[in-house]
C-alpha cells in the first residue's frame, strides 16, 4: 500500500521490475557459485570470500553483517508500528480504551522492539532447527493470510474507512475509501502522487519509496545464508532462491494491481494498515503482519550471527571476533548470536522504520553487485574448475547485475551510496595489509594470468624497434646471502623491463629421487619480497654453471619477454660476506635464517667454477647475443648513503666509454660504448638515482684536436637525448707504456694479409690479450681512480673474451687489474643497437 499509494501503479511496476531484475541478474550468480562446489557457513560472504580472496571476502562480509542487522532492526521496528497501530493509545488520548491499551512515545516503541527482539533471539539460540520449524509454520500462516486478503478485494463491499491520524500531540480524521473494483479508482491511482509519509513526517520520492520497497526483496539471501545447516545446500539453494523470487514478484505485481483498483490514494498513503479494515477477517490480517516480519526480522538476525561466525572462524579480523567463534554442543554459534543481537538493539534506537531504511538497501546492494562480480571474475577467468553445475548465467548477466546495483545504490541516495563504498574501501585496504595469507586461492591470480597470457601473445618478437628497447636482465646468483646489494642495484638498471634472478644447482636428477628446486622456490620468492624488487625466480640443474647458465639463457623468459642481458658478479679472490644479516629488510636474525639459504663459502674452500669457465660463459652469451655486465663489488656500494648525503656535491657516475685495453682502435660511437652509455642513462633515470650526475671521461693524445673530438660527443650525447658532463683526461702517459711494450708482434713486420686478419680480430674476436702489459693496465687503473671525486658507481668498457680459450685467465687477470681498488665498478659491453635519435 505505501509503494502503490505514493508512486500510482506505473512506478510501482517499474521499480518491482527493477528490483526484481537486479535481483533476478543476482540469483543467477549466487545459484552458479552455489552449484560450483561445497558450501559452508556465510552463505553470500562464503562466496565471495573464496572466489574474490579474503581482502574481498573480508569487507563484504561486513558489509553483508551489518545489512542483515539494519535488516533484523527495520522488521523489528515495522512490527512495533503494527502492533502500536493495532493496540496503541491513540494520539491525544491518556487512557485507552477496548484493545488501544499500549502507551505510545519513543521510549515505549523502543521496549516493544527489545521484548520482540528478545523473542527473535530466543529462537535463534535454540538453533537452526527449531527456526526452520518455526519458518515453516509462519509460511504456512502468510500463505493462509494471503489467500484471506485476495478474497476480500472481490468479497468485501464498498465502505469508507476513518483514518486517525497524529497532529500536535494529538489526532485528526481522515478518510479513505475502499471502493471495490472501479476503473475510475484505477484511473486515479495509475500515475505517482508522492506525498508526506505520516510516520516521520518527511517527503517521499522515488527513491526513497523504492529504498523501503527494495527491503521487501531481500530474502532472496535467506537460504544462502543458512548453507551451513543445509544438508544439500548446492542442490536446496537455487532451486529455493528461484522459486522463492518468481512467487513473490507474482504476488507483489498482482497486490499491487488490485489494490489501485480498489482504494483510493488517501486510504494507501495514509493508512497503511488498511488490510485490516478491508479484510474479511481482520485479526488474520494481524496475525500475517506479525507472523512475516517476525520472520524476517528471525531471518535475518540468524543470517547476521552466522555471517559473523564464519567471519570469526576465517581470523580475518584476528582476536576481534575470536569470541564469535564459540557453539553449542550441538554446533549452534550462540555468541555471534548474542553479539549480533547486541548490534541490532543497538540499531533499534534510530526509531523509525524508514529512517534506516535508505541504508540497509545501500548495503545490500553493495553485496548484491559483489556477489554479481564474484561470478563474472570466476567466469572471465576461464578457469577449468569453474565448471557449475547450474548453467543458465552468462558474463552478460553479471555485468547487468553490477551495472544495476551501482546505478540504484546512488540513485537511491548519493551519500549512503558514497559513505558505504568508502568504509567498503577502508575495510578492503586493512584487511589487504593486516589479515593473513589464505589458502583459500585468489581470483585475481587467475585473472592476470588470463590477461598476461593474452599479452604475451600479442607481444611480436618481429615487431621489435630499437625506439621501445629496455634492458631485459638475468642476474646469476650463486648464494644470496652475499649478493643482496647486487640484486638491488640491477633492479634499478632494469628499467620497467625483465628481470630475473637465475641460479645453478650442480646436482644430477638422475641420482636424486625428486627435484631439489622445489623446496628452494619458496625461499627465493620470499628473498624477492623481503627485499621488494619487481624480479622472477629461475632456477636450474646442471652439471656444471657454464652448462646452467646457457640453459637458463635458452629457456628464460616467454615470447618477446626474453632476458637481452647477462649480468654476473665479478671474479677474484674476494672472500664472501654476508650481506643479508646488514640488509636493513632484514630485522631480526630468526627472519633471515628462515629464508633457508645455505652458509657462505669458506674463505679456503674451492670455488664452483673456474677462472676459464667464468670467461666461458660470457664468451657463451655474446655468442647468444646477450649483452654482459660484470659487476665488483657492488656489495660496498650504500645506495641510501651515497644518494642521500649532503645536496652539495651531488653523487656522480662515472663513464668511461672507451676500450682501456685496446688503446689502439679506441671509438667512442661504436655498439658497445653506446650501450653502456645507456646503461649509465637507465641508472640515472631511476627514481632512486636522479639526483646523481653523470660525468664521461673523454681520453685525449697530444695533437688529436681534443676539443673537436669533445664537441662530436656532445652532439651525441645532445642526439641521445643525455645529459653528462664531458671531461677530457689526457692519458698519453698511459697509452705510451702500450707503444712501448709492443714492439710488434713476433716474425717481423706485418704483411699486408696479416694486417687484414688483425682488423677483423679486433671486431670479432681479438688477440692482442697478450699485447697489453701488466704495466699498462694498471697505469690505466691509475688514471680512472685519479679522477675525482670518488663516483657512487664506475662503468667500464668491457673487451671481447679472446678467441683462443689458454688465454682466458690472463683476459680475466686484466680485468682484475683494470678494476681494483675503483669501488663499485660495472664492466659492460654491448651487442645490440640499444640508441635511437629518431622520434
Amino acid at each position: 500500500g505505501f509503494v502503490v499509494g505514493h508512486a500510482g501503479l506505473y512506478q510501482a511496476l517499474a521499480m518491482f521490475a527493477v528490483a526484481y531484475f537486479i535481483i533476478g541478474m543476482t540469483v543467477l550468480s549466487v545459484c552458479a557459485i552455489a552449484t560450483n562446489g561445497a558450501l559452508d557457513a556465510g552463505g553470500a560472504y562464503y562466496m565471495i570470500s573464496r572466489a574474490l580472496g579474503p581482502e574481498f571476502g573480508g569487507s563484504i562480509g561486513i558489509m553483508f553483517f551489518l545489512a542483515n542487522v539494519c535488516g533484523s532492526a527495520l522488521y523489528v521496528l515495522g512490527l512495533v508500528e503494527a502492533v502500536v497501530d493495532s493496540f496503541g493509545i491513540p494520539p491525544g488520548q491518556k487512557v485507552g480504551t477496548g484493545v488501544h491499551v499500549l502507551p505510545q512515545s519513543y521510549w515505549y516503541e523502543l521496549l516493544y522492539g527489545t521484548v520482540l527482539l528478545a523473542l527473535c533471539l530466543l529462537v535463534c539460540l535454540v538453533g537452526a532447527s527449531i527456526y526452520a520449524k518455526a519458518t515453516f509454520l509462519i509460511f504456512l500462516i502468510v500463505a493462509v493470510v494471503l489467500g484471506s486478503i485476495l478474497i476480500s478485494f472481490f468479497a468485501t463491499r464498498p465502505i469508507g474507512v476513518p483514518i486517525r491520524l497524529p497532529h500536535n500531540n494529538s489526532s485528526e480524521i481522515d478518510n479513505g475509501s475502499f471502493t471495490g473494483f472501479s476503473l475510475a479508482t484505477l484511473r486515479d491511482n495509475l500515475g505517482g502522487g508522492y506525498g508526506v509519509d505520516y510516520t516521520t513526517g518527511q517527503m517521499m520520492s522515488f527513491s526513497s519509496v523504492f529504498a523501503v520497497m527494495f527491503n521487501g526483496c531481500t530474502g532472496i539471501m535467506a537460504g544462502s545464508n543458512m548453507s551451513g545447516d543445509l544438508k544439500r545446500p548446492s542442490y536446496s539453494i537455487p532451486r529455493g532462491t528461484i522459486s522463492a523470487v518468481l512467487f513473490t514478484y507474482l504476488v507483489y505485481n498482482l497486490l499491487a494491481f488490485l489494490m489501485c483498483a480498489t482504494c483510493d490514494r488517501i486510504l494507501l498513503q495514509k493508512d497503511y494498515g488498511f488490510l485490516r479494515d478491508i479484510s474479511i477477517f481482520p485479526p488474520l490480517v494481524t496475525v500475517g503482519i506479525y507472523a512475516a516480519t517476525l520472520s524476517a526480522a528471525m531471518s535475518n538476525l540468524i543470517g547476521a550471527s552466522r555471517i559473523l561466525y564464519a567471519l570469526a572462524r576465517d581470523d580475518l579480523f584476528g582476536r576481534a571476533l575470536s569470541l564469535a567463534k564459540k557453539t553449542s554442543a550441538s554446533g549452534n554459534p550462540v555468541m555471534a548470536v548474542i553479539l549480533s543481537w547486541l548490534v541490532v538493539q543497538l540499531v533499534l534506537f534510530s526509531g523509525k522504520l524508514n529512517t534506516i531504511a535508505g541504508v540497509v538497501t545501500t548495503f545490500f546492494l553493495l553485496v548484491y553487485a559483489t556477489v554479481n562480480l564474484a561470478c563474472l571474475a570466476l567466469e572471465w577467468a576461464s578457469a577449468p574448475n569453474f565448471r557449475p553445475t547450474f548453467r543458465y548465467f552468462t558474463w552478460h548477466t553479471c555485468l547487468l547485475g553490477i551495472a544495476g546495483c551501482c546505478v540504484m545504490m546512488f540513485l537511491i541516495s548519493p551519500v549512503s551510496a558514497s559513505a558505504s563504498l568508502g568504509f567498503f574501501l577502508v575495510l578492503l585496504l586493512a584487511l589487504h595489509y593486516l589479515s593473513p595469507s589464505s589458502t583459500w586461492g585468489y581470483i585475481s591470480q587467475a585473472l592476470i594470468f588470463h590477461q598476461v597470457r593474452k599479452y604475451l601473445l600479442m607481444l611480436d618478437v618481429r615487431k621489435d624497434h630499437v625506439k621501445f628497447w629496455r634492458p631485459q636482465m638475468l642476474l646469476m646468483v650463486q648464494n644470496p646471502r652475499s649478493s643482496p646489494r647486487l640484486i638491488d642495484f640491477v633492479n634499478d638498471l632494469k628499467k620497467s623491463g625483465l628481470y630475473v634472478l637465475g641460479h645453478v644447482e650442480l646436482q644430477d636428477l638422475d641420482m636424486l629421487p625428486s627435484d631439489p628446486l622445489q623446496p628452494q622456490q619458496d625461499s627465493w620468492l620470499s628473498l624477492v619480497d623481503k627485499l621488494n624488487v619487481k624480479a622472477f625466480v629461475s632456477l636450474t640443474l646442471a652439471p656444471s654453471v657454464r652448462h646452467g647458465v646457457r640453459q637458463l639463457l635458452f629457456t628464460s623468459g616467454l615470447g618477446g619477454m626474453r632476458p637481452n642481458t647477462l649480468v654476473l658478479g665479478f671474479y677474484d679472490d674476494t672472500a664472501p660476506q654476508d650481506g643479508l644479516a646488514r640488509h636493513p629488510a632484514f630485522t631480526s636474525t630468526r627472519e633471515e635464517v628462515s629464508l633457508g639459504f645455505p652458509p657462505l663459502r669458506e674463505p679456503d674452500a674451492p670455488k664452483l667454477l673456474s677462472a676459464r669457465e667464468y670467461v666461458g660463459i660470457v664468451a657463451d652469451a655474446l655468442k647468444m647475443l646477450r649483452n654482459v655486465l660484470l659487476a665488483r663489488q657492488l656489495e660496498s656500494l650504500d645506495k641510501a648513503w651515497e644518494l642521500r648525503r649532503a645536496a652539495s656535491p651531488p653523487p656522480t657516475i662515472h663513464v668511461w666509454p672507451v676500450n682501456l685495453l685496446r688503446p689502439d682502435s679506441a671509438r667512442y660511437a661504436d655498439t658497445c660504448s653506446l650501450f653502456l652509455l645507456q646503461m649509465a642513462c637507465v641508472l640515472n633515470m631511476a627514481r632512486a638515482w636522479r639526483r646523481a650526475r653523470l660525468r664521461l671521461f673523454l681520453c685525449v693524445e697530444a695533437g688529436a684536436m681534443p676539443h673537436a673530438q669533445e664537441e662530436k660527443l656532445r652532439q651525441l650525447l645532445k642526439d641521445l637525448r643525455i645529459q653528462a658532463q664531458i671531461q677530457l683526461v689526457p692519458w698519453d702517459a698511459v697509452t705510451r707504456l702500450h707503444w712501448q711494450t709492443r714492439q710488434g708482434p713476433p716474425g717481423g713486420p706485418l704483411t699486408t694479409e696479416e694486417e687484414t686478419v688483425e682488423e677483423e680480430e679486433v671486431v670479432n674476436f681479438p688477440t692482442n690479450t697478450t699485447q697489453v702489459s701488466d704495466e699498462y693496465v694498471c697505469a690505466a687503473n691509475k688514471l680512472v681512480l685519479e679522477q675525482s671525486p670518488a663516483p657512487a658507481v664506475r662503468f667500464l668498457y668491457l673487451p671481447r673474451p679472446p678467441a683462443d680459450t689458454s688465454l682466458y685467465p690472463l683476459y680475466l687477470h686484466q680485468l682484475e687489474l683494470l678494476t681494483r681498488g675503483l669501488g663499485p665498478t660495472v664492466l659492460v659491453h654491448g651487442v645490440s643497437a640499444v640508441t635511437s635519435t629518431q622520434l
